[in-house]
């Protein structure tokens, strides 16, 4: 039986690894360890940040608590990869460790407790608060990315004055779909 629950799961967060992905395309790593202000992270900051994160809540996900004793929070806020591709090689690592938890769960354990901080969360609402985490981080890197490239920027979505030319594309393409007006 499908996991739709989980599928959707899945689902938002490869779109949001996308997101990072896209911002890390069009940036060199100079522009990932640019930082405007002292109490401000740069973008490879907050990579190792999501990444420490990531490693601690997802590996061993049912069984152990989410804050793991290895796991050096404040040392994540310190810049150390010395290059583009360690960062990347970094992030996907941790998104690694992100799907290989979610893709075995069912939605039948959605309802499971598990822990963080020791604070107890059904697995539901674990999934939850990292699904409200990882998108924050991912939404200052791609305005940073966006602030650093300016015009240069390719847009991760609509463009800006796109949004007639894309829904006159997906309309004309949806054509022979049905729509929940059809009827109306």
């Amino acid at each position: 039986m499908e996991s739709i629950y989980i599928s959707g799961i899945i689902k938002q967060f490869n779109y949001y690894k996308t997101v990072g992905d896209k911002t890390f395309e069009q940036l060199s790593f100079e522009d990932m360890n640019y930082q405007p202000n002292q109490v401000s992270n740069s973008i490879s900051i907050i990579v190792k940040h999501m990444v420490g994160n990531m490693l601690s809540r997802w590996t061993n996900f049912l069984i152990e608590d989410g804050e793991k004793p290895w796991r050096q929070r404040e040392q994540e806020f310190e810049a150390s990869y010395t290059s583009k591709d360690e960062l990347i090689a970094a992030w996907e690592k941790g998104w690694q460790c992100v799907f290989n938890a979610i893709i075995p769960l069912q939605d039948s354990d959605m309802d499971t407790i598990v822990y963080i901080r020791n604070e107890g969360h059904t697995v539901a609402e674990a999934i939850f608060r990292q699904l409200g985490h990882y998108p924050y981080h991912i939404g200052q890197i791609a305005y940073i990315g966006k602030m650093l490239k300016g015009n240069d920027w390719k847009s991760l979505s609509i463009p800006k004055g796109g949004s007639s030319t894309y829904n006159e594309e997906k309309f004309s393409k949806d054509k022979g779909r049905r729509h929940f007006t059809d009827n109306i």
